[in-house]
């Protein structure tokens, strides 16, 4: 289905190479200031074309609200969000007629519903998850607003480089802000030199990533580069990822790798067990993005490996008002599925992008035998694109799962943190 939540309820709809994407937003509560210039900068953020690691395919991803506000105000009516696309290339399908792309949805889609989108991927294609970002950008500005909650991701990992364990878990216990994100993970390249260098001045081969010093007089400037947005805050490790994207993609290949996302200011009490545990509705979250393949709370997996008096998280008080806290964090910010307060940490696995250009033997619908190439505007890793996706369906769940607990307790919601001071609405 198209529809996402019980209280705050996220409709989206379009395709990739259609007109546009967009989405219908209910249970907003009126008053809250709203303008396109709070949705933009996500939608910026996860727009293709942003440089030589990603997909060329160019579009500014404008978004345009249509409804549910005045004056810069929310109406708690349903809000409606437009972005139109621009630079579709529909014949760059056309020699997928024939035969399912390997690792796409052509050949469940034609099964289940007997058609699908010509091309593209359609309802399947990562562009629509334009939709879930504008959504997502409107629920932060309600979550920051109300609790002060805040929802940060970067890329942690790409094929096997990964940013080493001691700066992971430091990220994960203070995370820096997508601004520091950006800022961190951002490297600046020019053909004319064997080097990228980052935003302090220091040099990594263009190869390999390994580090090359500090850059001298005669070598790349930083704000004289192409910037290369890498969205991993470890500026040695995102060199290294920048270097392998670079090599597959001369390679016609794709990679994967795993993005770690972190939310702060967490109200406590949020999920609803047992079904709509809030780890659950993240996994379900997710797992719904295109090219999801795990997810994991806290330790995750690695629990599996531990004792429990090593993962258990014993618990000290948090002031006077009752409220208590965890000396450590292994569970990752819940209990029996309902929200402690204490940071919530997730990581999500995103596999290869499965468009690429070498030729792959494959068959035809009908199942004959036949060479394909997947032409087009590719990304050789999606990663960098994907927190304001992942940010974005975070802060769906939040605001839903919030709104629920609101309903359930008939007054404000408890966190950790100090409270935000409220500003005054204007009518």
């Amino acid at each position: 289905m198209s529809t996402f939540g019980t209280l705050f309820k996220v409709s989206t709809f379009g395709e990739s190479h259609g007109v546009g994407v967009g989405c219908v937003v209910d249970g907003v509560p009126p008053n809250l200031p709203l303008t396109e210039a709070d949705i933009q900068p996500q939608l910026t953020r996860r727009r293709p074309g942003q440089s030589s690691i990603v997909t060329p395919r160019s579009e500014s991803d404008l978004v345009t609200i249509l409804s549910g506000t005045e004056n810069g105000l929310t109406l708690g009516t349903p809000i409606g969000m437009l972005v139109k696309n621009q630079n579709q290339k529909k014949f760059d399908y056309a020699n997928t007629a024939q035969a399912p792309r390997p690792g796409h949805a052509d050949y469940t889609y034609q099964v289940k519903y007997g058609t699908r989108a010509s091309s593209g991927g359609g309802r399947a294609s990562a562009r629509e998850t334009i939709s879930r970002v504008a959504a997502g950008a409107l629920a932060d500005k309600w979550l920051l607003q109300e609790h002060g909650t805040k929802v940060v991701c970067w890329v942690n990992s790409v094929m096997d480089i990964d940013i080493p364990k001691d700066a992971q878990r430091a990220l994960e216990q203070n995370p820096p802000s997508r601004e520091e994100i950006d800022s961190e993970g951002t490297l600046a390249e020019d053909d004319k030199f064997d080097h990228f260098v980052d935003r302090h001045g220091q040099k990594y081969s263009r190869t390999d990533g390994a580090p090359l010093g500090p850059a001298g007089s005669s070598d790349l400037q930083f704000h004289d580069g192409k910037m290369i947005f890498t969205r991993c805050p470890h500026a040695p490790t995102a060199a290294r990822m920048a270097a392998r994207i670079h090599e597959l993609r001369k390679k016609d290949d794709s990679t994967g790798g795993i993005c770690t996302c972190v939310v702060t200011g967490m109200p406590i009490g949020l999920g609803e067990p047992c079904f709509d545990k809030l780890e659950a509705e993240m996994a379900k979250a997710m797992m719904s993005l295109p090219a999801t393949k795990g997810f994991e709370v806290g330790e995750g997996f690695n629990c599996g490996r531990m004792l429990g008096s090593d993962h258990n998280d014993c618990f000290t008080k948090a002031g006077n008002d009752g409220l208590l806290k965890c000396r450590t964090n292994h569970a990752g910010g819940t209990l029996g599925g309902i929200s402690t307060g204490e940071h919530l940490v997730m990581r999500i696995a995103i596999k290869p992008a499965s468009s690429i250009s070498q030729d792959q033997e494959t068959c035809t619908f009908d199942g004959e035998p036949h060479t394909l190439s997947v032409k087009g505007r590719h990304d050789p890793c999606v990663l960098p694109r994907a927190p304001p996706l992942v940010e974005g369906m975070a802060s769906m769940v939040l605001m839903d799962a919030a709104l629920r607990q609101r309903a359930r307790s008939g007054s404000s919601l408890k966190t950790l943190d100090e409270p935000p001071t409220k500003v005054a609405r204007t009518a």
